[in-house]
């Protein structure tokens, strides 16, 4: 590969925490957008999630009836927004997740 090439290409290695709520197409279309904003707020009031937005160094991904972040600061930040997810979810019984 020509040096000009190899100068332009940077790797990263991005650290993905995937979420679902569990039976979402089972549910009325009203409350499926409930349950939707609550995990968004539940998500963003992390600080984990804060941290590596507010640091430029995080991609969310909507995918449905969950989310997708793909943190790029160090392995853990996944794990510990999953954490914090956890016992945010822990005052909304009604909010099911799988994360992963």
């Amino acid at each position: 590969m020509p040096a000009e090439v190899k100068k332009e290409i940077q790797l990263e290695i991005a650290h993905v925490l995937f979420t679902d709520i569990v039976g979402y197409s089972k549910l009325p279309i009203n409350q499926q957008r409930a349950l939707v904003e609550r995990l968004n707020e539940i998500v963003r009031g992390t600080d984990e999630f804060q941290a590596a937005e507010g640091a430029g160094r995080l991609i969310k991904i909507p995918t449905g009836d969950g989310i997708t972040l793909v943190f790029y600061q160090n392995p853990e930040a996944p794990v510990e927004c999953a954490l914090e997810i956890s016992r945010a979810l822990k005052k909304h019984p009604e909010l099911q997740l799988r994360m992963g």
